[in-house]
């Protein structure tokens, strides 16, 4: 499968590129950013081909994975589906309802396939968990933390606007949405809470009775960084295994067969339905935030 990659950040470079440069079933055919110079090294350093006109690329691959702000993925996801190209998305879908349902709806009519990169879903160890104790059941609680400090000197997203202007609720919230969601099931209303350092706090009640909280920030101080799932059901308690060897350039490698799966008709679970799902939690967050009210999603 012909690949163009969208986007020239770090993301892009450091894992999109590497990942379908070492995929045995996909090729990296160019590449396409808002900047040209950047475009152009980016293009040099993977022996690919710069493209200065994001139609120009898309008649020449038959998928894009796009390394873009949330509000810039979803316009180009639209643009490129409507081309006939298979979506390997990165998460939030979109940072509107409106925005993720017109991706869903370009998707549908066109009929190409779809991926949204939730990472944690493309660890194997990550993925049999999930698997195997949503098939167990009886989850009736769980725990995520996700403290942050990426506004540090030399992060490479201490310069991310989009980050500065949202926030852990909508960078850290799919991580977490994603490792919840298969136990406990969709969510039918929560409420939320803000506290210090950008930190956001959920309580989310979910179709199967359970309940669930959720607590992120990126801006947490240096030394309190936390990271964790925790599961409680009628079997015991658990937590979300390690990585073991995986990093996220293996992860986005097992995404792309993903992918390459779904256009040869095996859908996968993390596609824009389910990545338009999560933008409509986050979303009745946003609200619940500013209301101080419990928000059906």
């Amino acid at each position: 499968m012909r690949f163009g990659v969208l986007g020239t950040g770090h993301w892009a470079r450091t894992t999109q590129a590497v990942a379908l440069a070492a995929h045995p079933d996909a090729t990296l055919t160019g590449v396409w950013g808002r900047s040209p110079a950047k475009t152009a090294e980016f293009a040099e350093s993977f022996g690919t081909t710069a493209f200065d006109d994001v139609d120009a690329l898309l008649s020449a691959v038959d998928a894009v994975a796009i390394a873009l702000p949330p509000q810039i993925q979803a316009d180009l996801a639209v643009r490129a589906a409507r081309a006939g190209k298979h979506l390997l998305l990165d998460k939030p879908l979109a940072l509107t309802v409106e925005s993720a349902t017109e991706v869903v709806d370009a998707v549908t009519s066109s009929g190409v396939a779809s991926v949204v990169f939730f990472t944690n879903r493309f660890i194997p160890a990550v993925d049999a968990f999930l698997r195997d104790n949503a098939a167990l059941g009886g989850w009736y609680a769980a725990h995520a933390t996700m403290y942050a400090s990426i506004f540090q000197p030399g992060n490479p997203y201490a310069g991310s606007t989009w980050r500065k202007e949202h926030g852990g609720l909508w960078d850290l919230g799919p991580h977490a949405l994603s490792v919840v969601l298969p136990l406990l099931g969709p969510v039918v209303d929560l409420s939320a809470a803000d506290g210090p350092h950008d930190t956001v706090h959920l309580l989310l009640r979910h179709d199967s009775g359970a309940a669930s909280t959720l607590s992120l920030t990126l801006d947490a101080a240096p030394d309190a960084t936390s990271f964790g799932f925790s599961y409680f059901g009628e079997h015991g308690a658990l937590t979300l295994p390690a990585w073991g060897d995986d990093t996220p350039v293996t992860a986005f490698g097992h995404a792309v067969t993903a992918l390459i799966g779904a256009a040869g008709g095996t859908p996968h679970p993390c596609d824009v339905r389910y990545g338009a799902s999560i933008t409509g939690i986050l979303s009745a967050a946003d609200q619940a935030r500013r209301t101080q009210m419990i928000v059906p999603v």
